[in-house]
């Protein structure tokens, strides 16, 4: 655990690995930095996912050593699949980590906190499906219900077969769609006042968002505010009640990544929203603990 003044009691702690496409836009990092900081996480490993576009697994890998440095701390982190499972046969150091963690005897519930395609935990699953049943998987991705897709959804439409995996697999599966995790609002200035004189680490996540900004992949953007639509998935690892949330039935993604039903599917577990305000300002105290 990374010390930040205070710890919790050792029966409230769950094992994460944070499964990340660090290098594909700005709210990547400032999820896993959560993480890092949260007592609560004990964090057996951060793994890189791809981004469906040619090196974008090792981009996000060196993403995360990126984090690792300005932080000037140490963690496990390993690479994933380098592309979706269409593309992609081989049996990544990454999933094979997320495997044997899934399967290690601990008194500590495992979480796979997931922010991007799900194409590691698929491979997990297809290499090895003993792991349903074993860990629970936090996915930051889909429109969830939603039969047309008012956007293509990014991080499912960069393995569509890969997501119908997971959601038809039975494993315990907690969805936060495309209209939770776009709430998650803070402006740029927000960020530069509060969080970029934070250390190397506040310094780092504010440039690297800036460099952003200003680059040819933001053209989504609002301009001087952000979604880290990330961060969802690890507050609710920490606090599974700072939104709320129902069951389905897991529904088939389709090629525009709109749902359809499915009453003979797994059920999951679909947010509804979340305090946007809480993850928020929980990142940002741990920032400034972590660098005070």
């Amino acid at each position: 655990m990374t010390d930040i003044g205070f710890d919790i009691p050792d029966n409230k702690k769950i094992r994460v690995i944070v499964d990340t496409d660090a290098a594909c836009e700005a709210d990547d990092p400032f999820a896993i930095v959560h993480a890092l900081l949260s007592p609560k996480l004990i964090v057996r490993g951060v793994v890189a996912e791809h981004f469906n576009m040619p090196h974008s697994m090792e981009d996000s890998y060196n993403e995360i050593s990126a984090i690792k440095q300005a932080m000037a701390i140490e963690f496990p982190s390993f690479m994933g699949q380098s592309g979706p499972l269409s593309e992609d046969t081989y049996v990544s150091e990454g999933v094979d980590h997320i495997i044997k963690e899934s399967l290690a005897e601990s008194p500590y519930p495992l979480f796979i906190l997931c922010q991007g395609a799900i194409t590691n935990v698929a491979m997990a699953i297809k290499t090895n499906p003993s792991i349903i049943g074993k860990a629970t998987v936090i996915w930051i991705g889909t429109h969830g219900e939603e039969t047309v897709a008012p956007f293509k959804e990014f991080n499912v439409g960069n393995d569509i077969e890969a997501a119908n995996i997971v959601l038809k697999s039975g494993i315990d599966l907690w969805l936060v769609p495309s209209q939770v995790y776009t709430t998650i609002n803070i402006g740029i200035a927000e960020i530069k006042r509060r969080i970029s004189p934070l250390g190397n680490i506040g310094k780092h996540l504010y440039e690297n968002l800036m460099a952003y900004n200003f680059s040819d992949g933001a053209a989504w953007t609002q301009g001087e505010s952000w979604s880290l639509g990330d961060s969802p998935a690890i507050a609710i690892a920490i606090n599974p009640g700072c939104g709320h949330f129902k069951t389905i039935n897991a529904p088939t993604i389709n090629a525009d990544t709109s749902s359809s039903p499915d009453t003979k599917a797994p059920k999951i577990q679909l947010y509804t929203d979340v305090d946007s305000r809480y993850i928020l300002e929980d990142l940002i105290a741990k920032l400034e603990l972590f660098c005070s």
